[in-house]
């Protein structure tokens, strides 16, 4: 059995497809009953949460590989980076090993930290650091993500937001390629307690993905720009009755001040049967405009 914990999100939804597929047995630990509740028949779900000891431990019995691909960045519950990457991601680890599991396949993201500007890097990293010492093997920005802010008022016929300047490259990565990322890694042994660094095939500025969202919409559309002063005033005083807003203008902030760029050649040469999904492509897919939401 693979216990998927975040197997509802945008990647997880990826990568339980990619399983299922496979024919392999899933179990889903999920926040969102909704959902869960979307996903194939054949998976088993657990609603319920990395913040709750007993729902972890019934969750990772009988597991031999456990993923984490939870993320406590937005979404119910009132989540944060530290309840739910660091100390969840810490709960999950050693339920997995109390349990027997033999694999633990953790997502993080890139230039995790402990003094990363991002709550979420600094969380991640502290994860990263339980995995290594709990003796189990173990393995940027979602493109889907981003298309989904960025573009989520271009159906009503509103502007795409663009959050500062936007004139730094970032290399967007698509939820799918991830998936497939964490599917070798589950079934390779060959990459247990490697670290898999998964970039986007192209280096976007928020400016060049927001023009090209509008250009895809077929009609006439603007560009607003959110200055990066507001940005960052907004990451500070959001924070008390608004945190997830907080934390995405404080990744925007980031996201716009620092150098985001990263090779993908290296994985793409190991592994070249790892598709790299480009923005037109995933424009291209079967997904009205109309249902581009904030995807998390």
């Amino acid at each position: 059995m693979i216990l998927v914990a975040g197997g509802t999100g945008t990647l997880g939804t990826q990568l339980v497809r990619v399983l299922t597929e496979r024919g392999r047995p899933v179990r889903v630990l999920t926040r969102d009953p909704g959902r869960a509740a979307q996903l194939l028949g054949t998976v088993e779900t657990i609603t319920g949460d990395v913040r709750d000891p007993a729902t972890v431990a019934a969750a990772v019995a009988g597991c031999t590989t456990v993923v984490s691909a939870v993320h406590g960045f937005a979404g119910p519950g009132r989540p944060s980076p530290e309840s739910v990457d660091r100390d969840g991601n810490r709960a999950l680890i050693q339920a997995a090993a109390a349990a027997g599991a033999e694999h633990v396949v953790l997502v993080s993201v890139l230039d995790a930290a402990p003094d990363h500007p991002m709550s979420l890097h600094r969380a991640k990293f502290a994860a990263e650091q339980a995995l290594q010492r709990s003796g189990l093997s173990w393995p940027a920005a979602y493109l889907e993500t981003w298309v989904g802010i960025i573009g989520a008022k271009l159906p009503g016929n509103g502007p795409a937001l663009v959050f500062g300047p936007g004139r730094n490259p970032i290399p967007f990565v698509s939820a799918r390629d991830v998936a497939a990322v964490i599917d070798l890694a589950v079934h390779d042994p060959s990459l247990r307690g490697q670290v898999l660094e998964v970039a986007g095939p192209e280096q976007l500025t928020f400016t060049q993905l927001a023009g090209r969202l509008v250009a895809a919409t077929g009609r006439p559309g603007r560009v607003r720009h959110i200055p990066l002063p507001m940005l960052r005033a907004m990451s500070v005083l959001a924070r008390p009755f608004a945190p997830v807003f907080a934390r995405q203008a404080q990744a925007a902030v980031v996201m716009n001040t620092t150098d985001m760029t990263a090779d993908s050649a290296v994985l793409r040469a190991r592994f070249p049967t790892i598709s790299a999904t480009t923005l037109d492509e995933l424009l291209s897919a079967p997904q009205p405009l109309g249902t581009w939401t904030a995807a998390t």
